[in-house]
């Protein structure tokens, strides 16, 4: 992973606009992504440890619901603003490039994953 000049001022000035916007979103897909998965995993453990207590059941299944629904609320929420913008004649491709959010989450599991010595671990 290469690192940059160092500061987080310096590095922000050498950011375009659209390239900071298509970075926020990517980051954002990465936290929904994250939580909706610690949450389903807390749904999923709250069902099994619920006992056959109907109401314990009802509300593991409320917080695997709510997660998915979350998820899937970030994610068109991407598509819907590119789409209003195109409906209005605003050019949100400019500044929300769908392809251009995936490759960065791409980029981004990369680093993480290759942060041990760039060694590919889940082979």
């Amino acid at each position: 992973m290469a690192t940059s000049s160092g500061t987080l001022i310096s590095d922000t000035q050498n950011v375009n606009l659209p390239e900071l916007i298509n970075k926020g979103i990517a980051y954002a897909i990465i936290v929904a992504g994250f939580l909706s998965v610690v949450f389903i995993f807390i749904g999923g453990i709250s069902f099994i440890l619920s006992g056959g207590q109907e109401e314990k059941i009802k509300q593991a299944v409320s917080t695997i619901r709510y997660a998915i629904i979350g998820l899937i609320v970030t994610v068109l929420a991407v598509i819907i603003v590119n789409a209003i913008g195109k409906i209005i004649g605003i050019s949100t491709t400019d500044y929300i490039s769908f392809s251009e959010i995936v490759k960065l989450i791409q980029d981004i599991s990369k680093s993480v994953r290759g942060g041990g010595g760039g060694q590919d671990t889940l082979r």
